[in-house]
């Protein structure tokens, strides 16, 4: 067979669809490998807000409503908009830590916060004309910086939720503590041990069996669960008309640049896997469709939306090349959604349980971005600065939570009291500071030739 045959035999394996059974079995497992990193945003923003629990699972509800049109758009296709290629899409851990910064004000709450989604996905719609140039901007340097500062100040919460969450009366408590132990070796062994399929659910496995031990000691429990209803739908504006800050409409739109530049280099990997190449045009469509989702989101009392690169992976290492599979998947989601049940249930999970998977998951994340800034040439001083300035800057909220208090005006709260914005506008500036005489060197090709060599901006939902 020639090598002209296989690709034309993979290019059209994009566009078959599997028999029904293959068809489900594969979509589930899509399902699968995304569900704990699709839930954990809301979880998060939850838990910093202290919202009670029916609450929490009617944002859960809302992200996989979101999530399954979101899929369905990609890789489906609408219009201008989609990919249509096996994409997964979901929350991105981008929009986590400039939320919770939202959060912390309360003139923001929850409609600001879906008001700066809005906000967000308008801007990425407003910068289709520079999609082709946007990656110059963003090279491993910055966005291996970023996705690093992403994990490393993440991971508190999964440290907090092991000591049993925000403000626990008996927070640090040994059974709170063990639990988060025994959720972190299941995994770890998991990982170690397994293979395949069971090795990519390695979280999963753990969080199944951390709700196992703390079910018999008190820590998992449903009350309430008998009073939601069996099926419910998720209304638009449900918290009331979103609201626009300044602040929080500018840091969320960094964030909306960062995660379509990682959309990019996914695209690319994904067209590089099945064996049809991403051109400018296709490109585009993708990015619209990120852009669409996240302006949707917002309407429908969720968060920024973007590719899972975990199921990039799993397409990579199946080869099931077909895009009606992420379909499949997308419905199914739609279907969950659908059941208020289930997402009360998640929502329930002890901060304990979520403590071991969060340590790794937010690791992974920080441990993606040492990948990608690998990539770059950290002997060179002037890359050792942008990484360790902008991860200075990205602790200051961590480390003095009041050291702007003094001096800076409120509305510019959600961008000074979010480690990740800080820490991504510094990572920005610097490198057109200090590496203006490459800016844009070999990167506005990349989207035309669609060239697999920028793949690697496509890790930051690994966990």
């Amino acid at each position: 067979m020639t090598s002209h045959d296989r690709t034309t035999r993979e290019v059209d394996a994009v566009d078959a669809i599997p028999p029904l059974p293959k068809l489900l079995a594969y979509g589930m497992q899509h399902v699968l490998v995304m569900s704990a990193g699709a839930v954990a945003p809301p979880l998060i923003l939850g838990a910093a807000m202290n919202l009670p629990t029916e609450t929490v699972a009617y944002l859960i509800n809302c992200d996989l409503l979101v999530t399954g049109i979101a899929i369905l758009i990609q890789s489906l296709g609408l219009g201008i908009f989609g990919i249509r290629l096996p994409v997964i899409m979901g929350v991105s851990f981008a929009a986590v830590g400039p939320m919770v910064a939202m959060a912390q004000d309360p003139t923001i709450g929850l409609p600001g916060i879906f008001g700066a989604t809005i906000g967000a996905g308008v801007f990425g719609l407003l910068l289709r004309p520079f999609f082709s140039k946007l990656a110059s901007f963003f090279p491993p340097l910055v966005t291996g910086t970023v996705i690093l500062i992403i994990g490393v100040t993440l991971l508190p919460v999964g440290i907090n939720w092991a000591g049993g969450g925000f403000g626990a009366a008996d927070f640090g408590a040994p059974v709170h503590l063990g639990v988060a132990a025994f959720v972190l070796a299941v995994i770890l062994v998991v990982s170690r041990f397994a293979t395949g399929f069971v090795a990519n659910v390695a979280v999963l496995i753990g969080l199944v069996a951390g709700l196992c031990l703390a079910w018999p000691l008190g820590l998992f429990r449903l009350d309430g669960l008998a009073e939601r209803p069996l099926i419910a739908l998720v209304t638009p504006f449900h918290f009331g008309w979103p609201t626009f800050h300044l602040t929080a409409v500018a840091a969320m739109c960094i964030v909306m640049m960062v995660t379509l530049v990682e959309s990019t280099g996914m695209f690319l990997a994904v067209g590089d896997i099945v064996g049809r190449p991403v051109d400018k045009r296709t490109l585009t469509r993708g990015l619209m469709a990120d852009s669409l989702s996240t302006l949707i989101a917002g309407c429908l009392n969720t968060f920024p939306h973007t590719s899972f690169s975990q199921n990039v992976g799993l397409v990579n290492m199946t080869r099931v090349r077909s895009r009606y599979v992420t379909v499949a998947a997308g419905f199914i989601i739609l279907g969950v959604s659908l059941l208020p049940k289930v997402a009360f249930a998640v929502a329930s999970i002890p901060p304990a349980v979520l403590g071991g998977a969060g340590i790794v998951i937010f690791g992974m994340v920080a441990a993606a971005g040492l990948k990608i800034v690998s990539g770059a040439d950290l002997g060179d001083r002037r890359n050792q600065i942008v990484v360790a300035v902008s991860i200075g800057l990205s602790l200051i909220p961590m480390a003095a939570p009041k050291l702007f208090a003094a001096t800076a005006p409120d509305w510019a709260g959600p961008i000074l009291h979010s480690g990740i914005t800080l820490g991504a506008i510094g990572a920005i500036v610097l490198n057109l500071l200090l590496n203006s005489d490459r800016l844009g060197a070999g990167a506005e090709h990349r989207a035309a030739d669609a060239e697999p060599d920028f793949a690697h901006a496509a890790v930051l939902d690994r966990a």
